[in-house]
C-alpha cells in the first residue's frame, strides 16, 4: 500500500464512507446459509426416510463419513484453487458442483445410494468457505475480519433455522424428493446475484477511495505459490489445523445427529422439529456474530491480536461446558438451552479460529492454509461420525457424546496457545527461503 493510501487510511479509520464491504458480506451470507439449507435437508428427513426405507444406523453414519471425507479432501484441493483463481470463480465452481448433487438426492431412497449425491454436494459445500474468507480477507482489514466472518457464519445458522422450517412443509405437501429440488432452486437465484455484483475492492466502480484505503489499511505481502511441505513445517498452520481437527466435529455431530436426538430423546416428529432446532441455532446466530465482535472490539480497544482471539475464544469454551449435561436434561427445552449455548460457542470461537488464516499468514496463502484446515476438521468429523454411530447402536444414549463435545474448545485453545503463544504471523523472509 502506498503511503498516500496509509494516510487516507488513518484520515477514515474511525467511520469510513461506503458500505459495499457489507454487501459482500451480505452476499456470503446468503450463500452460507444456502448451503447449510441443502446440507440438513437430508438430516432433517432422515427418521422419515429412516423408517421408509429401513435404514440402519450405521448405514446413516457411513454416509456422513462418505460426506465428511469428501469434503475433507475437496477442502484442500478448492483451498489452492481459491489461491489462484480468485474468489469469484472458486464460489461459482463450488456453487454448481454442489446444486447438481443436492438436487439429485431426489434419485436415491436407499442410505448406500444417497451417497451419490452427497459426495457432489460435498465436494462443492467444500469451496464455499475456503472462497467465503478468501472474499472476506480480500474486503475487510483485521480489525474488522473476525466480525464480518461471525455474520456471514451466522448463516450457517439461518439455514439451519429455516430448514425444519420449509423441508417438512415441502415434503408432506409434494413429496421428499420437491424438498430436493425447491431448496437447490434458490441456490441458482444466488449465483446470479453473485456473478453480477462480486469484484475485487480495485475494479468495483461502487468503492469509494475512502472504503478501498480502509479495506488495504493493512500491509499485505506479495502473493506467491508455497509448497505443502512448506506451510506443513510451520507451527501457524497446525494451531489452525489441529483447532479445526477439534471444534469441526463437535458442529458436524450437532448438523447430522440433532433431529434424530429428539425424535429420540422426546418423540419429536419431522413436523415438529422446528421449534427445539429454531431456538438452538438463533442462539448460534447470536454467538456466531458475538465472537467475531468481541474480538474485533478488544482488537479496537488496543489490545493485541494475541489476547484479543484467544480471550474471545476462552469465552467460548467455558460457556459451552454445560452441554455435557445435554442428554440428562429434565426436559427438552433444558436441553435446547444446553445445545443452543454450546451452538452459540462454537460458532463465536469458529469465527476467531477462522480468523487465523487472514491474521498469520500472507493472504497469497490463505486459502491453502484454509484447505488444510479443512481437510483436518473432516478428518476429526469422520471419527466423531464414526464414533456417534457405535455409541448409539451400542450404548443407545447420547450422553458420551456430549461430553465430548463439551470439553473440545478447552483442548483446542490449549493446543492453539501452546502452539502459537505469541500468535506471531509468518515472517515472509523465512517464507523465501523455503
Amino acid at each position: 500500500m502506498t503511503q498516500a493510501a496509509s494516510t487516507v487510511a488513518t484520515e477514515v479509520m474511525e467511520k469510513p464512507r461506503g458500505r459495499v464491504r457489507w454487501i459482500v458480506c451480505a452476499l456470503l451470507f446468503a450463500a452460507v446459509a444456502l448451503s447449510y439449507i441443502d446440507r440438513l435437508v437430508l438430516p432433517t428427513l432422515k427418521p422419515e426416510l429412516q423408517a421408509r426405507y429401513q435404514w440402519s444406523e450405521q448405514g446413516y453414519a457411513d454416509l456422513a463419513i462418505a460426506f465428511q471425507a469428501a469434503y475433507g479432501i475437496a477442502y484442500v484441493v478448492f483451498g489452492r484453487l481459491v489461491d489462484r483463481v480468485g474468489a469469484k470463480i472458486g464460489y461459482t465452481i463450488a456453487v454448481t458442483l454442489w446444486t447438481i448433487g443436492h438436487v439429485a438426492h431426489a434419485l436415491f431412497t436407499s442410505a448406500g445410494g444417497m451417497i451419490w449425491a452427497r459426495l457432489p454436494l460435498a465436494i462443492g459445500e467444500a469451496g464455499a468457505f475456503p472462497a467465503a474468507l478468501a472474499a472476506t480477507n480480500e474486503w475487510f482489514p483485521q480489525r474488522e475480519r473476525a466480525l464480518a466472518i461471525g455474520i456471514f457464519n451466522a448463516g450457517s445458522n439461518v439455514g439451519a433455522i429455516l430448514t425444519p422450517l420449509i423441508v417438512p412443509v415441502i415434503a408432506v405437501a409434494f413429496g421428499w424428493r420437491m424438498a430436493f429440488i425447491a431448496t437447490g432452486a434458490l441456490t441458482l437465484l444466488w449465483l446470479v446475484a453473485w456473478l453480477a455484483f462480486y469484484r475485487s475492492p480495485r475494479r468495483h466502480k461502487r468503492v469509494s477511495a475512502e472504503e478501498l484505503a480502509w479495506i488495504e489499511a493493512d500491509p499485505v505481502a506479495p502473493a506467491k505459490p508455497v509448497k505443502w511441505r512448506t506451510l506443513l513445517k510451520l507451527r501457524q498452520t497446525w494451531a489452525y489445523m489441529l483447532g479445526r481437527f477439534l471444534i469441526d466435529p463437535v458442529w458436524w455431530t450437532f448438523l447430522f445427529w440433532l433431529p434424530d436426538f429428539f425424535n429420540r430423546q422426546y418423540g419429536v416428529k419431522m413436523l415438529d422439529f422446528g421449534p427445539p432446532l429454531v431456538a438452538i441455532y438463533v442462539l448460534a446466530d447470536v454467538g456466531s456474530v458475538a465472537g467475531g465482535w468481541f474480538s474485533s472490539r478488544l482488537l479496537g480497544r488496543g489490545l493485541t491480536p494475541n489476547r484479543a482471539r484467544k480471550t474471545a475464544m476462552a469465552a467460548c469454551a467455558l460457556f459451552a461446558l454445560p452441554v455435557i449435561f445435554a442428554a440428562q436434561a429434565p426436559s427438552m427445552w433444558w436441553a435446547v438451552l444446553a445445545i443452543g449455548l454450546a451452538c452459540a460457542c462454537h460458532q463465536g470461537f469458529s469465527a476467531n479460529v477462522y480468523a487465523m488464516p487472514g491474521d498469520l499468514f500472507p493472504r497469497g496463502m490463505g486459502g491453502s492454509v484454509i484447505g488444510l484446515g479443512g481437510l483436518s476438521g473432516a478428518l476429526g468429523g469422520m471419527l466423531m461420525a464414526k464414533f456417534a454411530g457405535t455409541i448409539l447402536a451400542g450404548v443407545g444414549g447420547y450422553g458420551p457424546i456430549f461430553v465430548v463435545a463439551g470439553c473440545a474448545y478447552f483442548v483446542a485453545l490449549l493446543v492453539i496457545h501452546l502452539l502459537v503463544p505469541r500468535y506471531a504471523p509468518v515472517d515472509p523472509a523465512r517464507l523465501a527461503a523455503a
